[in-house]
């Protein structure tokens, strides 16, 4: 069974930074592709950011702006989100996610009903 554990949330002031972690178990690590999403109170869950099985990503530019990194550390099959620059726009839950392909289109395509995903973990930025 796969299971995610997201940590590293928590509150942070306009233009702060925050890294993420997500710990994976339950099958290889490195074998697969993972990623990150948030849903902000009201609102739909959305895609962040996503590292393929030879650390290429993928990210959504509209809600990164270039202010995020996505990475793995394979021998402690954990992925990260370094958060810089955070606006309150950021405020959301944020979700690891993994799917049953190696590839990262096969995370941005994601729903909450399918794949692996992380209880979450809740990052707030105030103004």
């Amino acid at each position: 069974q796969v299971v995610l554990v997201e940590s590293g949330g928590g509150l942070v002031q306009a233009g702060g930074s925050l890294r993420l972690s997500c710990a994976a178990s339950g099958r290889a690590f490195s074998n697969y592709a993972l990623g990150w999403f948030r849903q902000a109170p009201g609102g739909e869950r959305e895609f962040v950011a996503a590292i393929d099985w030879r650390n290429r990503v993928t990210y959504n530019v509209d809600s990164v702006k270039g202010r995020f990194t996505i990475s793995r550390d394979n021998a402690k099959n954990t992925m990260y989100l370094q958060m810089n620059s955070l606006e309150p726009e950021d405020t959301a839950v944020y979700y690891c996610a993994t799917s049953q392909s190696p590839f990262t289109q096969s995370i941005t395509i994601m729903t909450p009903s399918t794949g692996y995903w992380g209880q979450g973990t809740q990052v707030t930025v105030s103004s």
